[in-house]
């Protein structure tokens, strides 16, 4: 098993984020592209110590770019993860 760390780069705080924590009571993570979902919820549980009912995953395919020669290359794919917390659970922002 991956060490927690590994598998949750980063909390996503974007307009959606928000969205979600407001009325859901989700967060939005980006996660490792090769974490599953089972990773993703017991990491959640250990790095911020909440229950966790659900998690939903996508992938985001990268976009092309272009570079200065015309050629045209691509950002690297991500994957992220909308995550359910139990009633009463909060992970704190600040």
């Amino acid at each position: 098993m991956k060490s927690p760390e590994l598998i949750i780069r980063r909390l996503k705080l974007t307009e959606k984020g928000a969205g979600l924590t407001e009325r859901q009571n989700q967060y939005l993570f980006e996660v490792s592209r090769d974490a599953n979902k089972i990773e993703i919820k017991s990491a959640v549980e250990k790095l911020f110590k909440v229950g966790v009912t659900k998690v939903n995953t996508m992938t985001r395919a990268g976009k092309p770019k272009r570079n200065r020669r015309g050629g045209v290359g691509f950002r690297p794919d991500r994957k992220r993860a909308i995550v359910t917390l139990k009633d009463g659970d909060k992970i704190d922002l600040t």
